[in-house]
């Protein structure tokens, strides 16, 4: 495709595979190119969540009333807005996957990194005004979600600079990047308004809003887009007619889902008065949890790329379920296994959920791009056809991160039933187990009991009158 046709950089010869084009020429700026993204995707996870800061200080004072910062949210109501920025991040993540074969990864990029600004503003003007109803406030934290969009866009971006061999670490390490914007908006974000109320809240937007622009130019002068990458419906199409792509989105709901939504909900779940009310450790190490799971990515990823990523995963769900039976004990009669809570158990069996939904996070994403390629072997495996895997990988990437981050809208809801209708926590603690323990035995079942597609080792090149007939 002619650079004329498109406004910006275009890369149109692109052949990652190739280990002499990637040596001499591709690694280079591949790197340089994931560099930027993981800066834009960054900004861009810590203001899809820092509504999860913002409302530690929001909440109602011990009477009911109005607390520092004039406003006075119950503690569903905090949950509610961390949720809703949740789903709206997750909805968006499916457009935001088009977007980087339709107008090229860079120039997405750049306005997607520039338009963090509206909701940073939004925020800003808010806190300002505790007069404002909760459905605005559910509004103006709605927005927020652009944020997580960045997520399906950056990954779809990075999926095709890299050769099959390095993109469960470069994937994981793109990932991370992002992921960690949770834990530093948490921390960075508890520091800026500790000591402050009302509009100092505001603070954050203060940061944000420059580093947005300097995201935006780093990608405008350094980044490249790839004709390759093109926009191709219809491979995005055939993708969402696989099962393993609704197979994986079940998965990666119950693995960065958790992420999210245990991050988003943890520093509310540490106010709550109704478990240890330590808003204190909430404000000082709400960001811990985030942090773990977010280095625990890319080592999922790696985990992924020597041993199998449905090995990993099946791990992982298995450690969730017993970082989830820990924090069901933990919250002492309620959770009806210990006689007292103990709140050295609860934060442990968090930084277990954390660090194993992590791991996941990078073992199911390295599933996706590994299952589509094998499809393209069985189907032949020359250039041609690996092409078009790679493209359908690239759609089912974006199609199970959209499907997974809804688990991060409904995790907090899930808490914020169960204490509004029990007074505890534990019946959505319960209900995550069971998911846990049903997602291992999918992972199993699907990928590595006797013919599951991991157990099954590589596949033999189908016949050729085979290839003309499925690829025509």
């Amino acid at each position: 495709m002619s650079t004329l046709r498109r406004s910006g950089r275009w890369i149109d010869e692109w052949n990652p595979e190739d280990a002499g084009f990637w040596q001499s020429r591709g690694r280079g700026i591949a790197r340089r190119n994931l560099f930027w993204s993981v800066v834009a995707e960054h900004f861009g996870f810590s203001v899809w969540v820092m509504w999860s800061i913002l409302v530690v200080k929001m909440g109602a004072n011990s009477h009911g009333g109005p607390g520092p910062a004039g406003f006075s949210l119950s503690t569903d109501q905090q949950l509610w807005l961390v949720a809703v920025p949740s789903g709206v991040g997750a909805f968006l993540r499916l457009p935001y996957t088009f977007a980087v074969p339709t107008f090229g990864g860079r120039n997405w990029t750049i306005f997607s990194a520039l338009l963090l600004v509206v909701p940073c503003s939004l925020m800003m003007w808010a806190v300002r005004h505790p007069e404002l109803s909760f459905g605005s406030l559910l509004v103006i934290a709605a927005v927020a979600g652009v944020g997580g969009g960045n997520f399906a866009s950056s990954m779809t971006n990075i999926s095709f600079f890299y050769p099959e061999r390095e993109k469960g670490w470069a994937l994981g390490l793109n990932a991370a990047g992002g992921n960690l914007g949770v834990a530093v908006i948490q921390k960075l974000g508890a520091t800026v308004i500790a000591a402050g109320t009302g509009a100092a809240l505001g603070r954050i937007g203060l940061i944000y809003i420059p580093l947005a622009i300097i995201a935006a130019v780093g990608a405008l002068l350094f980044m490249d887009n790839l004709s390759e990458a093109r926009a191709d419906y219809g491979a995005t199409a055939s993708a969402a007619k696989r099962g393993h792509t609704w197979v994986m989105s079940f998965l990666y709901i119950g693995t960065f889902g958790s992420f999210i939504g245990y991050s988003t909900a943890f520093p509310a779940l540490l106010k709550n008065p109704a478990l240890f009310d330590r808003a204190d450790v909430a404000l000082s190490y709400g960001f811990v949890g985030a942090f773990v799971g977010s280095l625990a990515r890319p080592f999922g990823g790696w985990l992924g790329d020597r041993i199998g990523g449905a090995r990993v995963t099946v791990a992982a769900f298995v450690a969730m379920t017993v970082g989830g039976l820990g924090a069901v004990a933990s919250i002492g009669p309620k959770g009806k296994i210990l006689d007292h809570p103990n709140f050295g158990l609860f934060f442990a069996s968090f930084m277990l959920l954390f660090l194993a939904s992590g791991i996941g996070n990078g073992s199911t994403y390295r599933m996706i791009p590994a299952i589509f390629a094998r499809r393209g072997r069985e189907l032949g495996g020359d250039e041609a056809t690996m092409r078009r895997a790679r493209k359908e990988a690239a759609g089912a990437l974006g199609i199970c991160s959209a499907v997974g981050a809804f688990g991060g809208f409904l995790v907090p809801i899930i808490y914020a039933q169960s204490n509004k209708a029990y007074k505890t926590i534990a019946p959505a603690l319960w209900t995550y187990i069971g998911l846990f323990l049903l997602m291992a035995v999918v992972t199993w079942w699907f990928y590595l009991r006797r013919g599951g597609l991991e157990a099954a080792g590589e596949p033999a090149p189908a016949p050729a009158r085979e290839l003309v007939a499925t690829t025509g």
